[in-house]
């Protein structure tokens, strides 16, 4: 199976590291983090060919992996000239594939059991299953309610707020594909609205943990952090 791994965004949440290297060459420990994503989708899940979405500072990424061969899987590289958004990402990626595949962010660590992820969506038959984590959080302040004529009701303080978010973790037809515009930045949101509107089936698939994201510099460097003294006890 192929996976697509969206790699073109301008990191601006991560300046100025992402000046003169794309985000997904930050170093995690001694690699990039597309690299410790590669390694994941190849020898832990069994994928064996990628497909890089590229754009800015490209060469990089281009000329540190090549075609793969130092990482035992084939890699090719669809590229654009300009940031297109997740799913415009995606579409430059069109023609290379043509049966159902895997597509993840580079911007984030993944420690999932992925084929089973796969597993469940080839048993749904739907057009993408995302994988979605369990997440909760309290909020920074409280909340006060108010009455129709502004009698204050009640006051919540700091209250918790769970649900499910999306991982940028995708197993999709190539059917999906065509349902993105061909130019200009279009986002996965945008493209899964789409597809929803059109009653087409979108599943879910529940992870607890075995996901970083690192799209900051708080959440890059703490990760950081954590790979540097996994090396040092090595």
């Amino acid at each position: 199976m192929k996976a697509v791994i969206l790699a073109g965004g301008l990191g601006t949440r991560l300046q100025p590291y992402t000046f003169f290297i794309p985000k997904v060459m930050l170093p995690l420990g001694n690699k990039p983090l597309l690299e410790h994503i590669i390694e994941w989708l190849a020898e832990k899940n069994g994928i064996d060919e990628i497909v890089l979405c590229v754009s800015y500072l490209h060469r990089t990424i281009e000329d540190y992996f090549e075609e793969g061969g130092r990482l035992g899987i084939k890699i090719s590289y669809a590229r654009s000239d300009r940031p297109l958004a997740t799913a415009g990402q995606l579409k430059t990626a069109e023609p290379l594939i043509d049966e159902t595949f895997v597509c993840v962010y580079g911007d984030a660590v993944y420690e999932f059991p992925l084929n089973s992820m796969i597993k469940e969506h080839q048993k749904s038959k739907a057009l993408v299953t995302m994988a979605l984590l369990s997440y909760n959080t309290k909020l920074k302040y409280g909340f006060i309610d108010l009455s129709e004529n502004n009698q204050i009701t009640s006051w919540r303080e700091k209250p918790e707020v769970k649900g499910l978010i999306n991982i940028g973790c995708y197993v999709m037809e190539p059917e999906f594909i065509k349902l993105i515009p061909t130019s200009g930045a279009y986002g996965m949101d945008d493209a899964v609205r789409e597809a929803l509107s059109q009653k087409k089936q979108i599943t879910g698939f529940r992870i607890d943990s075995g996901f970083i994201d690192i799209g900051d510099k708080k959440s890059y460097l703490d990760t950081y952090k954590k790979y540097v003294e996994k090396l040092g006890k090595i």
